[in-house]
């Protein structure tokens, strides 16, 4: 069975032009390092590498400080280079966007150290001679960045490939699950063989990279975001001391403790409210499924239909985003405002914030000939906007506004 991931549902803001470095420089020190030899009577490759660039590779048992890093940039075949590279522009992209350049270089030189150094130690415990294979490969460095994006972006959805016997297709899965599931727990620890792969680098990788980046959103030096695993943790900690509270006669409305009192079970709405109840609930259904389906024109439409039932609904976020998006593509315009406000009112802490004001402060400037709602959100959106292309339309858009006679 093979399962690959190919591609996540998020992109970053910004360029990640210090992750294109990395991977260019790797590639490049790959084709200047790499000679494999083979042994004539085993077949098998014996040097890797050109005897000058052995020197760089991590040797356990009797290591030099520089090898500690330089080891990371050595690779020993096409499929190690290769894989090691994609998986870094897979995770490494985002994480940079999220990170910023010099903090994600230091997360990643980190990783490097530390995955070398858990390597030594936990090698040594199973293997209480001198070890004398040397260490090559970005893995460990990459895992740290991986472990990064499980810690900021654990509700994120990754596409996996899969081809099971006959069955060929992909899916969609939480990036925690595939990150902490197949990654970590199975790839390095359930399906661990003699194969030379240093799975206990690995271990150290991820475990290095999950560490630093929740101290580095405990500290604040990391702005933390409702979505990333601490405020995941947050959330699910309050949840539990709800329950807690509520399930000891706690009443959260009055503040007082009651005792609870065993009465039959008696239904609170009419069998009017009743179907409206069941309609809501197939209409989101329906939305969901459209969605799923890639399907955006009948979601919106269905969406359309669920504001008429109750106009106080709202979709879970990436959902209302999605049906904002279309709703505008379709040149509803009005549609697409009412969608959007109920975004930013309800999510007002979603990462691209800005992004979304620039979008609706745009539809009320050009389509919708608000003035007043356009200069607020495209106000907004200019103090947070980072991307220098949007940075300039909304510049250009409030500057046409407050020039152009009311």
């Amino acid at each position: 069975m093979i399962i690959f991931p190919i591609r996540t549902n998020i992109w970053p803001r910004r360029t990640p032009y210090v992750n294109y470095a990395l991977i260019i420089i790797n590639a490049a020190i790959f084709f200047l390092t790499y000679h494999p030899v083979q042994n004539p009577y085993t077949h098998q490759a014996e040097h890797i590498l050109w005897p000058w660039a052995e020197q760089y590779m991590l040797y356990p048992a009797n290591w030099i400080w520089f090898q500690f890093i330089s080891y990371a940039f050595l690779h020993g075949g096409w499929s190690h280079i290769i894989g090691n590279m994609f998986f870094l522009y897979l995770f490494g992209n985002n994480v940079c966007d999220r990170l910023g350049t010099f903090r994600y270089l230091l997360l990643y030189f980190a990783s490097a150290v530390a995955s070398a150094a858990g390597h030594i130690v936990l090698t040594k415990l199973y293997t209480p001679d001198p070890l004398f294979v040397p260490l090559l490969g970005a893995s460990g460095a990459i895992s740290g960045i991986i472990g990064a994006y499980l810690v900021l972006f654990p509700q994120t959805a990754i596409t996996v490939f899969y081809w099971f016997f006959f069955f060929i297709d992909t899916i969609e899965v939480p990036a925690s699950f595939f990150i902490a599931l197949k990654l970590i727990l199975y790839d390095n620890i359930m399906a661990r063989v003699p194969n030379g792969v240093a799975y206990d680098a690995h271990l150290a990788g991820y475990a290095f990279g999950i560490i630093a980046t929740m101290l580095l959103l405990a500290t604040g030096i990391v702005k933390v975001s409702e979505f990333d695993l601490l405020s995941v943790i947050k959330h699910w900690n309050r949840r539990r001391q709800y329950r807690n509270l509520v399930s000891r006669g706690f009443d959260p409305f009055s503040g007082r403790t009651t005792v609870k009192k065993e009465e039959p079970a008696q239904a609170n709405t009419s069998p009017v409210d009743q179907i409206t109840l069941e309609k809501i609930q197939q209409l989101r259904r329906d939305i969901g499924r459209f969605i799923s389906q890639k399907n955006l024109p009948e979601a919106a439409q269905v969406y359309q239909e669920l504001i008429k039932t109750d106009s106080r609904q709202i979709l879970p976020q990436q959902q209302q985003l999605d049906i904002a998006n279309e709703l505008a593509s379709e040149n509803r315009y009005i549609e697409a405002a009412e969608a959007y406000e109920k975004f930013i009112k309800q999510y007002e802490n979603y990462e691209y914030i800005e992004q979304v004001k620039l979008m609706l402060g745009l539809l009320y400037s050009r389509y919708l000939n608000d003035r007043q709602n356009a200069v607020r959100y495209l106000k907004e959106a200019e103090e947070k906007l980072s991307d220098v292309s949007q940075l300039n339309l909304c510049k250009e858009e409030l500057n046409k506004l407050q020039t152009e006679p009311q």
